[in-house]
């Protein structure tokens, strides 16, 4: 897309308003073609394009006009970003600059007086580079004072770099690890996660107690997170449950502050609550997100449809699943043009399953809505996520009788993925499918007892144990025990739950 067109899309009407102001007057000539370019590209008016520089000689002024009008936009939304942006630790930083400004024209009192506040805000946000600069003022202004205490400062200091050096060395993991988890996640990478994890934290020596904070405790939540997806596994991360619970219940008063980092924080712990069969804790985090993101925000806008999302899948695995069909299409409906591609897919992805569980053709007709290509969805979604819709599709054809189609779809997918299932040794998929096809080239093969062992094997095996797996095993079972999938997987869940339980 245009940079200037994608630029342009970050502003609202008023923005562009003040932006055609903010170009008038900065014009010093009345034959400027900025502004009537602004309103070519806003308006998407191809016509009027070509007449602003008639002459094919003209390129080259049209160029120029282009990189002025892209110059000015970054300027202007530069400009109203630091505006709006009444953060605190943008107040901080405000408070440093002036206090530096009054010590540098010798009011002292003041100065002093505005880095003292900004330290408490730096300090109170983790900001700890802007911390560290704070006190390199202080003390380079020490001597202004009547009768200066260093030692205290000093220590503050130096106690301080040794943070901003447990923090540099945590991001290179951090940043390392999201690389590998990118290239895992969507391009099919084969890599051995748990070695990986602790090998780069080894080699970076990092305490991750010493650590912690609400931005560290967010980003190994992430991790943590991919980890588990990955390996389709939510008990691998039982730990972080209590600890990061531990951790938001002590530092609740200074959750305002980092609310970026907070939010998502009650966002994965209500994920893994969900994976792991807890479902009224999950809900509760659930709640205590939307009660914690204020209406009309940014941060509200992006939570919406993820807490329709896991709301609905908490209700549909504790057995209300009318309730939690409903709470799908509200999500459904409330998308708009501008929401997020992967929560949108997210959702119809959920709906279909939904449907098809309870043996209902719409499920075929929401399927067909979900119109990408399968290279798309694993760019945008992920590999697994694509195998897992991949599986669902082909059920859904089998469910409603459309045997041959259900065929084509087997061997596109193991022309497609076997190879890269066999590779990173997800052997349960594979099984899986062998099974399927067993059952599509012959029905009868439910009242074999070697298939019908197969299946109760699979669905008690450690590693099977998670929601999305069950749900995928409890359409064979439902075939045996001639009851819905919706049915059949509630039974193998409340299995599961009553034995993690015990």
């Amino acid at each position: 897309m245009d940079s200037i067109v994608e630029l342009i899309g970050l502003l609202d009407n008023n923005d562009i308003k003040d932006f055609g102001r903010f170009l008038k007057k900065k014009n010093k000539r009345n034959d400027v073609k900025n502004i009537k370019l602004l309103e070519i590209l806003k308006t998407d008016d191809i016509n009027g394009l070509k007449k602003l520089y008639a002459s094919s000689k003209n390129k080259d002024a049209y160029h120029a006009l282009r990189k002025r009008l892209h110059d000015s936009l970054l300027l202007f939304i530069s400009n109203k970003t630091f505006e709006r942006d009444n953060s605190e630790a943008h107040e901080a930083l405000r408070l440093l600059i002036v206090g530096r400004f009054l010590l540098e024209n010798d009011l002292m009192k003041l100065g002093f007086k505005c880095l003292q506040r900004a330290e408490q805000k730096a300090l109170l946000l983790e900001q700890f580079s802007l911390l560290n600069e704070i006190l390199q003022v202080r003390l380079q202004y020490a001597y202004l004072e009547s009768s200066p205490d260093l030692a205290p400062l000093i220590d503050r200091l130096i106690s301080n770099q040794h943070k901003i050096q447990q923090e540099a060395r945590f991001q290179i993991a951090y940043a390392l690890l999201r690389v590998e988890l990118q290239d895992i996640h969507l391009k099919g990478k084969i890599v051995d996660l748990n070695k990986l994890v602790m090998d780069t934290i080894g080699r970076y020596d990092i305490s991750l107690r010493e650590l912690l904070s609400f931005k560290s405790l967010y980003q190994l939540l992430y991790i943590a997170n991919e980890y588990a997806m990955i390996h389709q596994n939510y008990a691998l991360v039982g730990s972080f449950l209590v600890t990061s619970h531990e951790f938001i219940t002590k530092q609740k008063a200074n959750a305002p502050h980092h609310l970026y980092y907070y939010l998502h924080i009650l966002y994965y712990l209500a994920n893994f609550n969900l994976r792991n069969g807890l479902f009224q804790e999950s809900l509760a985090y659930l709640e205590q997100l939307m009660a914690d993101c204020a209406p009309g925000t940014v941060l509200r806008t992006q939570f919406h449809l993820r807490y329709y999302l896991l709301k609905a899948l908490n209700y549909h695995y504790m057995g209300e699943g009318a309730k939690a069909l409903d709470l799908l299409r509200v999500g459904t409906q409330q998308s708009t043009l501008k929401s997020n591609d992967t929560d949108i897919a997210d959702l119809q992805l959920c709906l279909v399953m939904f449907l098809a569980q309870s043996q209902d053709k719409l499920a075929l007709a929401e399927l067909r809505k979900m119109i990408r290509t399968d290279a798309w969805y694993e760019r945008k979604m992920g590999m697994l996520w694509t195998i897992r819709k991949s599986l669902l599709e082909i059920l859904i054809h089998i469910q409603f009788g459309d045997i041959d189609l259900a065929f084509s779809r087997v061997k596109s997918f193991k022309r497609r993925y076997k190879k890269y299932l066999e590779t990173v040794r997800e052997g349960r998929v594979v099984n899986f499918l062998r099974l399927v096809e067993k059952y599509l080239q012959d029905p009868a093969v439910i009242k074999n007892k070697t298939f019908i062992t197969a299946i109760d094997t699979m669905a008690i095996d450690l590693e099977n144990q998670d929601l999305f797996v069950l749900a995928f095993i409890a359409w064979l079972k439902s075939l045996i025990t001639s009851e819905s999938p919706y049915q059949a997987m509630l039974h193998l869940v409340d299995r599961s739950v009553n034995k993690k339980d015990q």
